[in-house]
């Protein structure tokens, strides 16, 4: 069996961290069995392979080598709906380089490029190779906030005397085109996220990431290294996003707070605060609300006087998801009109934005407040006032979604959004058409989140409904044409 081994047998006792867990998940060691050997393909590490004796083993006190406890962690974390770290499954973890380990990183520049440097390349050889040579934790609570909140800290001057430059490695310097077709490159990489999904082309984001690293490592003017830094931030954002999108959370994480050191270092603050509305977002999917609230109000202060009227509406839509999650309706509702009314200015006021945030259109505010509404009914214990609320905002963002040729896995999750409405409102018929809708997009976008909450509503059908014919036919179509072993990469 791959990828497992132990110390001797006599120093060996029972696991009873992990027995804990285990009985509380309700699967069988089977079950886990499959499940670790799902994601270690996922992830490239075809070289797993664990069965029913080997989790014995585990529970019996057997330590199983990296990346099983990472595995374990992610897998036990999404069936709580909480961070379930390494340690608390009594596991150890290898030791660590800080550059891929933890997110208390040093916030100055040429430690940014290096980490980000050596992160992608170790992301890419991992790939390449299939296998994970290095393991990550997913960090949270104070260990993630204190060390993002060191974003707001102005950056020391630089010293009058510099020291000299690193040896220049290319014939020229970088010249205004070259930086422009940089910056086009990432816009491109993103409309292929928003059509495609994160499964298609997260190695080429990470791959393009590197190579600006390289730049950045030559000596260049300051306009240009402030450029190139904001470049390398939307694309370890991206990369991130990409990562969240498969299903490979601490290398998201670990992307995401790399982008936000590298935009500080470009001086972009708005940039910064989009940063940390996707790990607030990561944080609402971990079931870490609060969290997401902290990192959100993180945002909204340090671009309080540079984000746009978008951007501030994309956050107090975020905010409204995370007191949604929260149970605090009357927080809920007030953000949620928030980012109305700002969207609204932002309409009015026309003024050019960046790429980064054209996503936030008429069809995503309706789907995340109508998300927030969804979320707030599930909280009050599957409340019909809140679903009714949740229902014509989900419908307008579904038509919306339609006519959007670009962001087909938005228009995917709001038609699921919409399955789960029907559901609370007790119509699973109306249900179970949408859900075939969202199949059918889909099949189209390479997203583990699009196939992961397709599959956890078509669950919640049978349990709160039972099985038809449809359900059944639609069912065996989705373990056909989305099987759960498929790769991300």
């Amino acid at each position: 069996m791959g990828g497992t081994g132990g110390g001797g047998t006599a120093e060996k006792r029972p696991n009873e961290q992990l027995t804990s867990w285990f009985v509380r998940s309700g699967w069988s060691k089977g079950e886990l069995a499959r499940q670790v050997n799902r994601r270690a393909r996922q992830m490239g590490a075809n070289h797993i392979s664990t069965d029913t004796s080997r989790v014995r083993r585990w529970l019996d006190g057997e330590q199983p080598r990296e990346p099983i406890p990472r595995i374990m962690s992610e897998l036990f974390s999404e069936r709580f709906g909480a961070v379930v770290a390494v340690e608390d499954l009594g596991l150890r973890t290898a030791h660590q380089a800080p550059s891929v380990s933890g997110v208390d990183l040093p916030w100055t520049g040429e430690h940014t490029v290096d980490m980000i440097s050596e992160f992608s390349r170790s992301d890419l050889m991992l790939a390449r190779r299939g296998f994970l040579g290095s393991s990550l934790a997913l960090a949270a609570g104070p260990a993630l906030i204190e060390p993002m909140q060191r974003w707001l800290v102005p950056t020391p001057a630089a010293p009058a005397a510099a020291e000299p430059p690193t040896p220049i490695r290319r014939g020229s310097r970088l010249s205004g085109p070259e930086l422009d077709l940089l910056e086009s490159t990432t816009v491109m990489f993103r409309q292929w996220d928003a059509q495609c999904g994160g499964g298609l082309r997260r190695k080429a984001v990470v791959g393009q990431l590197h190579e600006v690293t390289d730049l950045l490592q030559e000596p260049q003017p300051a306009e240009t290294q402030r450029r190139l830094f904001k470049i390398a931030a939307e694309l370890a954002e991206l990369a991130g996003w990409m990562s969240y999108d498969v299903g490979l959370q601490p290398t998201a994480q670990k992307y995401f707070v790399l982008a936000l050191h590298a935009a500080k270092e470009g001086g972009d603050k708005p940039l910064g605060s989009y940063i940390l509305s996707g790990m607030s977002r990561q944080m609402i999917h971990l079931g870490r609300p609060d969290d997401a609230l902290e990192l959100i109000h993180l945002a909204q202060y340090g671009s309080r006087d540079c984000a746009t009227p978008r951007t501030q509406a994309m956050l107090y839509a975020m905010e409204a998801r995370a007191y949604a999650n929260m149970g605090q309706p009357s927080k809920t509702k007030r953000a949620v009109r928030m980012a109305e009314d700002t969207f609204a200015d932002a309409l009015e006021a026309n003024e050019p934005e960046p790429d980064w945030i054209r996503f936030f259109s008429e069809a995503e505010l309706n789907g995340e407040n109508a998300h927030s509404y969804r979320d707030l009914a599930y909280v009050a214990g599957r409340s019909p006032t809140y679903a009714s609320l949740a229902q014509p905002i989900m419908a307008r963002a579904v038509e919306l979604f339609a006519k959007d040729a670009e962001h087909q896995r938005s228009y995917a999750l709001n038609l699921i959004g919409m399955a789960t409405v029907h559901l609370l409102q007790k119509e699973p018929e109306q249900s179970v058409v949408l859900a075939e809708k969202a199949l059918d997009v889909a099949k189209k976008v390479r997203s583990e989140r699009v196939n992961t909450r397709l599959r956890k509503t078509l669950d919640s059908v049978v349990r709160d409904f039972g099985e038809d014919n449809k359900l059944i036919d639609l069912t065996d179509r989705l373990a056909r044409q989305l099987p759960e072993a498929a790769e991300a990469v």
